[in-house]
């Protein structure tokens, strides 16, 4: 599903887009949790298509899991 999601420091500055777009992935994962539906956002942008949302999630979920949390510690 990753194979969807490009970075290209030429597209928007280099962050994650759904491939042959300029549709950030952060806009789709920003839309899906204020509770749009996969058919808003098919019909709000008519290039994607269902897998490039599963993608995003993927790539969203990808990124989480190869996360490092560092402690602080106060001084």
């Amino acid at each position: 599903m990753t194979d969807r999601v490009e970075i290209d420091a030429g597209v928007m500055q280099g962050t994650p887009v759904i491939r042959g777009t300029r549709i950030p992935v952060e806009l789709l994962l920003r839309k899906l949790a204020e509770g749009a539906m996969a058919e808003d956002l098919l019909d709000a942008y008519p290039r994607l298509v269902v897998d490039d949302i599963r993608a995003a999630l993927a790539y969203a979920a990808d990124t989480i899991a190869h996360e490092t949390v560092l402690e602080l510690s106060s001084p």
